[in-house]
């Protein structure tokens, strides 16, 4: 694979971001490929997620919007608010936009936001060492979002804390940064060894339910979504190991990080999911799935009968060698 040159990119881009977050004007301007009206959704980028600002009407293809927003950031247009929009990120100026919603918009073009050309480069890479990244790009927004979005859920606590103090501290009060320093924390907490947290959930019943309630098996803590990809994948390695060790000591308590019920429910249905089921229909902000520092799923916690932490995201063959492991000797009796 062909490893990102970090430098190269840092010389091109010296002048990204280099500025900590303020409000300041930014002019939108635009076309929409193959639409001439309409409108163009303008929305903010928070937790994973795209909320809806404004709107501008879309006249003989052109769209255009003056704002004061919180520079740089990272932000969303599109056409069709329900649906993930163009990411974006703006500063202040004029910034020009090509919307071409084919192909998850490959082939739109943003001009004026050096910010923008950063993280467009970053995203053509096939590999990128975040600490190289972060090293030639200390300052820039898009260095602590990288690292926010697309490492953090593989980096270990220390990990984490380690490329952070790579950055320049006019990041520091960034929403980026602040997660991630939370998410130290988190992931310390619920480290292999420590006592599984406990919290409530409601069934689809509606039935308000305790993790600790199910204590005294193995129990497979898991985050999944009915709209997750990955996750659908994984649910008949998870139905096959529930259907070989459950008799044996072994159990799931799946948390949804669904946010339409019919949806979830569909979900359960269709993969077959015969164990107990609970959501806050959050989407990213699951109460659940932040106090066990999940930031990408499927994701799972293995506790012992004790409530210990033993494993996390143990997947497929893994998870079955595990099991086979722990419950080839009599379940261990709780303290």
């Amino acid at each position: 694979m062909r490893i990102l040159t970090i430098a190269a990119l840092s010389l091109l881009f010296s002048n990204a971001a280099l500025y900590a977050q303020e409000k300041a004007g930014v002019e939108i301007t635009g076309t929409v490929k193959g639409q001439s009206s309409g409108k163009v959704y303008l929305q903010k980028f928070d937790n994973k997620m795209f909320f809806t600002l404004d709107s501008a009407e879309l006249k003989d293809g052109v769209f255009k919007f003056n704002k004061t927003l919180k520079l740089p950031e990272l932000y969303g247009l599109t056409t069709n608010k329900d649906e993930s929009p163009l990411y974006v990120f703006l500063e202040k100026g004029k910034v020009n936009v090509t919307l071409d919603e084919t192909a998850y918009y490959k082939n739109s073009v943003v001009t004026g936001s050096a910010a923008n050309d950063l993280f467009s480069s970053y995203k053509k890479q096939k590999e990128v060492k975040i600490e190289e990244f972060i090293k030639q790009n200390p300052a820039s927004l898009v260095a602590a979002y990288v690292l926010y979005r697309d490492f953090s859920y593989r980096l270990s606590p220390e990990e984490i804390k380690q490329n952070l103090q790579l950055l320049d501290p006019s990041l520091a009060n960034t929403p980026y940064v602040a997660v991630l320093n939370d998410l130290v924390k988190v992931l310390t907490a619920v480290g292999i060894g420590n006592k599984a947290p406990d919290f409530e959930g409601l069934t689809p019943e509606g039935k308000s339910i305790k993790l600790s309630g199910h204590f005294g098996k193995y129990l497979l803590l898991d985050f999944w979504a009915s709209w997750c990809g990955p996750c659908r994948r994984e649910n008949p390695n998870l139905v096959k190991a529930y259907q070989k060790y459950h008799e044996k000591g072994f159990d799931i308590f799946a948390v949804s990080l669904d946010k339409n019920k019919e949806a979830w429910l569909k979900g359960i249905k269709d993969d077959q999911l015969s164990w107990t089921h609970v959501s806050d229909l959050a989407f990213w902000n699951s109460a659940a799935a932040k106090l066990y520092g999940v930031r990408a799923i499927p994701a799972n916690v293995l506790i012992d009968p004790n409530g210990v932490i033993i494993a996390r995201n143990l997947r497929g063959e893994e998870l079955d060698k595990k099991l086979e492991e722990l419950l080839a000797a009599p379940l261990a009796k709780t303290r």
